[in-house]
C-alpha cells in the first residue's frame, strides 16, 4: 500500500508549523525590545491580517493556510494575554469563552459565505492595519524603555542578634541600598532589575567571602506599568562573629574588584545590566 502525499500541502503545514514557532520566540521577550502591550497589539493585528488575507485569497490551499497561520496567531496572543497581563480566573475564563465565541462566529460566516472583497479592498484593509502596527512600533520606540538606578548606602551596622550560636558565625541580613526602575512609557513593559553581586575586602575575618545579594521583589514580579517607578530594598547577608558584643560597621562601595585593599571592613558590590548607575 503506497502511502500518497501531497508535497504542496505538506510543505504548507511545515510553515504553519515553523510560524508556530516563531511567534512563541517573538513572545519571549528575547528579541524586538519592544513593551507587553505593543507586542500583545501587534499579535492581534496580526491575527486580523491573516484572516482578512484568507478571505481575499482565492487559490486552493492558500486560503486554509491564511486561516490555520491566523488561529495559531490568535491562540499565541491569549496566551501571552494571560501570562502577562495575569487577568485572573474569572478574566481568563472570560477571555476564553469570548475567543471562542469569536471563532464560532467566524467560521459561521465563512460557512454562510462572506463576500470575498476585491483585491483593492483587501490591499487597503491590509495596508491600514500595517501602518497602524508600524505608528505603534514608532510610538514604543519613542517612548523609552525601563531604566534603573541603583543606589547604595555609604555604611551599614549589623550586630548578633539574641540568642545566637556561639559554635558558629552567623549571618545577618541588613539593608543597604535600593534600585529604582521607572517606566516613563504609557505601555507595560517588561521588569528585569539588575544582577547584584558582592564580595567582603580589607580586615574582614574572611576576605574576599562571597556575599549574597538580593532585592525584595516578588518572585512573580516581572512586570511594570505605564509610567510607574517602584523601588525595591537591596539587602546582603553579612556574616558576623556571635561572640562579638559591639556592632560592626561594614562601608558600601560599588564597581569595585574582590581583590581590591581597603583599610576596614568593606562590602565590594557589583552591577550587571543596569541602564543607569550612580
Amino acid at each position: 500500500m503506497r502511502l500518497a502525499i501531497d508535497s504542496g500541502k505538506l510543505l504548507y503545514a511545515l510553515g504553519v508549523l515553523f510560524a508556530a514557532a516563531a511567534l512563541l520566540y517573538f513572545v519571549r521577550d528575547v528579541v524586538f525590545d519592544l513593551s507587553i502591550t505593543v507586542k500583545a497589539a501587534l499579535l492581534l493585528l496580526g491575527f486580523v491580517v491573516l484572516f482578512v488575507a484568507g478571505v481575499a485569497l482565492e487559490r486552493d490551499v492558500l486560503d486554509v493556510v491564511a486561516f490555520a497561520l491566523s488561529g495559531v496567531t490568535y491562540v499565541v496572543f491569549v496566551g501571552y494575554v494571560v501570562v502577562r497581563y495575569s487577568p485572573g480566573e474569572t478574566g481568563t475564563f472570560l477571555l476564553l469563552a469570548i475567543s471562542a465565541g469569536l471563532f464560532v462566529g467566524l467560521g459561521y460566516a465563512l460557512r454562510a459565505g462572506i463576500p470575498t472583497p476585491s483585491r483593492r479592498t483587501a490591499a487597503a484593509a491590509l495596508g491600514g492595519l500595517l501602518i497602524v502596527s508600524a505608528v505603534l512600533v514608532g510610538a514604543d520606540a519613542l517612548s523609552g524603555g525601563v531604566t534603573y538606578d541603583v543606589q547604595t548606602n555609604e555604611s551599614v551596622t549589623v550586630s548578633v542578634p539574641e540568642p545566637e550560636n556561639p559554635d558558629r558565625y552567623p549571618y545577618i541580613e541588613a539593608e543597604i541600598g535600593a534600585v529604582t526602575a521607572s517606566n516613563p512609557s504609557p505601555f507595560l513593559r517588561a521588569l528585569d532589575l539588575p544582577s547584584l553581586s558582592g564580595c567582603l575586602v580589607g580586615p574582614t575575618d574572611h576576605p574576599e567571602d562571597s556575599v549574597y545579594v538580593d532585592t525584595d521583589i516578588e518572585w512573580d514580579e516581572d512586570t511594570i506599568g505605564a509610567s510607574t517607578t517602584k523601588s525595591y530594598a537591596v539587602t546582603a547577608e553579612l556574616p558576623i562573629d556571635p561572640n562579638r558584643t559591639e556592632p560592626k560597621t561594614y562601608a558600601v562601595e560599588r564597581d569595585i574588584d574582590c581583590s581590591a585593599e581597603r583599610s576596614e571592613p568593606t562590602i565590594a558590590i557589583q552591577v550587571d545590566g543596569s541602564d543607569t548607575l550612580d
